[in-house]
């Protein structure tokens, strides 16, 4: 019996590698490439010690991504400083972002119930005291959606940026141009940009078929006029292979 995505191509252009992502793929038939389109780096600078201790008297920390939990614990390993020392609240939009600051000795106290900023800015109030003090550890590129979004103040810093990654854009055209109708994940609006600007000026946005994680990376793809065949409800990188399988499964059965 055929695997569901025997003989696809699957690629992943986030910025972090999931091997359970890769083997899942491999697991159901399919080829994996992980060929990410940005990166990202923790931003450093000369006062990130007195922003730590600062961050430690806030009410909430808020957390919408990975790679702010990874920069922010860089810097409390850097500095020395013990996280049970935070005696505050945390939110986290997402499940593998609350399961990283977990590990890392944080209790998570809020997950909205979509993994997105403007769902987060809906529920986050009924769990948050009336003018809590909260801060925002965000990513360069992060949009405001968080500071404005909620009725009361927020304090931000921004602890990482995001970056193209130049050497994955010859090899993901190459591959769009030699693979029949590659599936290509995208997990955010920043790398679906990477690839509006490098990549589709060559090889356009019609041979590839197009899988998203969220509303907000689904609307980046279409704004530039790709169409969406796989969008989870739930918005991991997991729950858009199994959304892959079954599509693919179904197809199977009508043939």
């Amino acid at each position: 019996m055929p695997k569901p995505l025997e003989g696809k191509t699957v690629v992943v252009t986030g910025s972090s590698k999931t091997s359970a992502v890769l083997s899942r793929i491999e697991q159901l038939g399919g080829e994996a490439f992980f060929l990410p389109l940005i990166e990202t780096r923790e931003i450093i600078e000369e006062h990130d010690f007195e922003k730590l201790k600062q961050a430690f008297a806030f009410d909430w920390l808020i957390f919408t991504s990975q790679n702010a939990v990874e920069a922010f614990f860089e810097k409390i390993k850097r500095h020395r400083v013990n996280p049970a020392r935070f005696i505050g609240k945390i939110a986290a939009v997402g499940s593998k972002t609350a399961k990283l600051l977990e590990n890392n000795g944080f209790h998570v106290s809020f997950v909205p119930s979509i993994f997105s900023a403007d769902v987060f800015v809906k529920e986050f109030p009924k769990v948050a005291d009336n003018s809590p003090e909260c801060l925002f550890l965000r990513g360069g590129k992060a949009k405001d959606t968080i500071k404005k979004g909620l009725p009361f103040r927020v304090a931000e810093w921004t602890v990482y940026d995001t970056y193209t990654k130049p050497s994955n854009i010859e090899p993901l055209t190459e591959l769009i141009k030699v693979k029949e109708r590659p599936i290509i994940i995208f997990a955010s609006p920043s790398a679906v940009e990477m690839f509006a600007e490098n990549i589709a000026p060559v090889v356009g946005w019609q041979k590839p078929q197009f899988a998203s994680i969220g509303h907000i990376t689904t609307a980046k793809l279409e704004h530039y006029g790709a169409s969406v065949t796989y969008q989870p409800s739930r918005y991991t990188m997991l729950a858009v292979i199994e959304e892959i399988r079954l599509r693919e499964e179904n197809n199977h059965d009508r043939t």
